[in-house]
């Protein structure tokens, strides 16, 4: 049976992003998004809002675009799959954590810079030529990267 792993989220950026580079040389980028769902509750009426908080990492030239725009703040678009791993912290405790790995992203709002002017410019982490690549051969150059990554 096949499976899909897809994330879409739409959010604002919660923190100022924060960029590494790998011995290869490679830029990693994360950020936190946090998205909200407003509702009504049932027994006062009242309108409530729950705020959820997603990590995102960020791989590549789409890192170093991240690192470089996105700011606390900003409303952004981001499209990639979830990914969770584990790890020993020093006291000996498993500890597992779950982040969005982006695949790609969109600022939304505001005006960019150089842009075309409406607001929207998009990004896709592999380049142009890549981008008709199986997608099987873009998991397998991250899977390469996941255990080089200490967060």
């Amino acid at each position: 049976m096949a499976s899909v792993n897809k994330v879409i989220i739409v959010g604002n950026v919660g923190r100022d992003p924060e960029t590494r580079y790998m011995p290869s040389g490679d830029a990693v980028t994360n950020i936190s998004v946090a998205t909200s769902d407003r509702y009504k509750d049932k027994q006062t009426g009242e309108m409530k809002e729950t705020t959820e908080w997603h990590r995102v990492a960020f791989f590549g030239k789409l890192a170093e675009i991240a690192g470089q725009y996105l700011k606390k703040g900003s409303q952004v678009y981001v499209e990639g799959r979830l990914r969770t791993r584990k790890w020993t912290d020093a006291s000996g405790q498993e500890k597992y954590s779950t982040e969005i790995v982006a695949e790609t992203m969109q600022m939304l709002g505001g005006k960019p810079v150089g842009g075309s002017g409406d607001g929207v410019e998009s990004y896709a982490r592999s380049k142009p030529a890549e981008q008709s690549a199986p997608a099987s051969s873009n998991a397998a150059s991250l899977g390469a990267m996941d255990d080089d990554i200490p967060f």
